[in-house]
């Protein structure tokens, strides 16, 4: 391999990567009736190397956490059976594969919600209707009793992840969803102990954390944070604060890995200029960083050359090209990924279809 700065190996805790290119957690729908499904051992072996790492698409921590059609979960013996095989064909191939658990809160409807009760959240302000073609509906707000609940779900869900045979869990606190609606200012509401000040509106997440780490480990845990994106309505009025905050109160975990998505991430699609940047963020947190946010090889390789990243995220190119870190060492052709597909139930079209290296384009 070309030993460009993104293909040398790399040691995160206890784990020897070969390289530092990282499949980002991409949400599929093809987990019918939230179950994983047995065309999924082909999708994530196809894009496992030897050494490589793999954060999973997000699997939902309790009945409640859906805001999605068919994405999967891993609150149930069901769903731990279910990835065990998915699991099983990552590692066959040398791979590192990380859970991604998460709760949608208030992204979410009554359709997707256990006897079509409202979803729930830090407010019971919800998305504004329609946003994204959808129209949400408005959440319950949680209780302290009910906050402790979710706090556990999460608890339940890493240990089912571990069960399953996942070397880790990734901590969803990322655009827009339950933990991100808490940390934002524009979304939390509270007058308790749970919104207000900074630390309040970031105690919830860093239970989480506690919870998580209690029962698998910190040396298994890493987070996703977007403190300076706007997802789903949940942006912050100090963004810069909300990061540091959080990757200086992480420390004192010891997780394994802090995922931040870039700043110039501010939407869902295209990138955009923004005076902030995630080496504040970098400079504090102690394990190991990740970056992630439309990169392409070259800027990747820059971001690991100088020193901001020790590990970069790669979604829609690793979704397109099943042999990203291949094509990367030879400067091959990247297949183009069809945005029309992203989210279809088929089990083949846009999902294992694009082509390797090996089988030609």
């Amino acid at each position: 391999m070309e030993r460009t700065p993104l293909l040398t190996s790399y040691k995160m805790g206890n784990y020897q990567l070969s390289h530092r290119v990282v499949l980002a957690p991409l949400t599929r729908c093809r987990s019918y009736g939230n179950i994983p499904q047995p065309h999924a051992v082909l999708y994530y072996s196809q894009r496992t190397t030897d050494g490589g790492l793999l954060i999973s698409e997000a699997a939902g921590v309790s009945e409640t956490a859906q805001g999605y059609p068919e994405t999967p979960g891993i609150w149930t013996k069901k769903h731990v059976e279910a990835w065990k095989p998915i699991v099983q064909a990552v590692h066959d191939k040398g791979g590192i594969f990380f859970c991604q658990i998460w709760h949608a809160g208030r992204v979410s409807t009554y359709d997707y919600q256990p006897k079509g009760k409202a979803p729930i959240s830090c407010t019971d302000k919800g998305c504004t209707p329609g946003l994204n073609g959808v129209d949400w509906s408005a959440p319950d707000r949680l209780s302290i009793d009910e906050i402790t609940q979710v706090i556990d779900d999460f608890r339940l869900a890493a240990r089912n992840a571990i069960e399953a045979g996942f070397d880790g869990v990734e901590i969803h606190g990322a655009h827009g969803y339950l933990l991100d609606q808490f940390m934002k200012d524009t979304v939390n509401d509270r007058t308790d102990d749970y919104g207000g000040t900074l630390e309040k509106r970031c105690r919830f997440v860093l239970e989480i954390v506690e919870g998580v780490v209690e029962e698998i480990g910190a040396d298994k845990v890493g987070i996703r944070l977007s403190p300076f994106a706007d997802y789903m309505e949940s942006g912050d009025s100090n963004p810069e604060a909300l990061g540091l905050f959080m990757a200086e109160s992480l420390n004192k975990f010891g997780i394994l890995y802090l995922h931040v998505v870039e700043p110039r991430m501010v939407t869902e699609e295209d990138q955009k200029d923004t005076p902030y940047n995630s080496l504040t963020m970098r400079n504090v947190f102690k394990g190991t960083f990740i970056s992630a946010g439309g990169y392409t090889k070259v800027d990747g390789n820059k971001v690991i050359g100088e020193g901001h990243a020790d590990l970069v995220a790669f979604g829609r190119l690793f979704l397109a090209n099943p042999d990203l870190p291949k094509r990367f060492a030879i400067d091959a052709p990247l297949n183009k990924y069809n945005r029309d597909t992203f989210y279809t139930p088929d089990p083949i079209v846009g999902y294992t279809d694009y082509p390797s290296l090996d089988q030609g384009n």
